[in-house]
């Protein structure tokens, strides 16, 4: 391949199956811009939350979280150990991050206006080339022309491995057994 020319990588996959970690360390090492489209995701469900729109005893309001998605700005900044996930020019990454964000994200993600936005945006991003982007359907919705796909799997046991040490170094009360299922 000509190093010239810069190329969409997309790297799909099934949950905790490592795309993540591979498509952070194939961007560095290619010098490639890295978008993780969960990020993404979690940026929408923070702003929604801070809007009160979604909670964990609350079911989110599609049409009520359409209205915002106009108004926010997601983006990622390049820092020395990784990247932060900047929202209207403010590093939520860590707030992302947290249980409660990721206690909402999924009934977030499923609204079609929110999909379509970040689908959108995403796109955007990639029409400079020169990206890794990770998440479900990002080779076939997203980039289905993408010039290079991946697809991560991983057993069961591992993925649910990966899943539990992240949980509860982020203090989660979980067993492995619980994960697992």
């Amino acid at each position: 391949m000509n190093s010239d020319k810069k190329i969409i990588i997309a790297i799909d996959g099934y949950s905790s199956s490592g795309k993540s970690t591979m498509a952070r360390h194939l961007a560095k090492t290619i010098g490639y811009r890295y978008i993780d489209s969960g990020a993404m995701y979690r940026a929408v469900t923070l702003a929604a939350m801070r809007a009160g729109l979604v909670s964990r005893d609350m079911a989110p309001s599609s049409e009520a979280i359409a209205a915002i998605l106009p108004g926010l700005s997601i983006d990622f900044e390049v820092v020395a150990d990784g990247q932060n996930t900047m929202l209207n020019g403010e590093n939520v990454e860590k707030d992302i991050r947290s249980l409660e964000v990721s206690s909402c994200v999924s009934p977030v993600a499923a609204i079609p206006e929110v999909r379509h936005a970040l689908v959108d945006m995403q796109r955007l991003m990639g029409e400079s080339k020169g990206i890794v982007m990770d998440g479900r359907d990002i080779g076939t919705v997203v980039f289905p022309a993408a010039e290079m796909k991946v697809f991560c799997d991983a057993s069961a046991e591992k993925r649910a491995s990966r899943r539990y040490k992240e949980l509860t170094e982020k203090g989660a009360q979980v067993t492995y057994n619980e994960v697992l299922e």
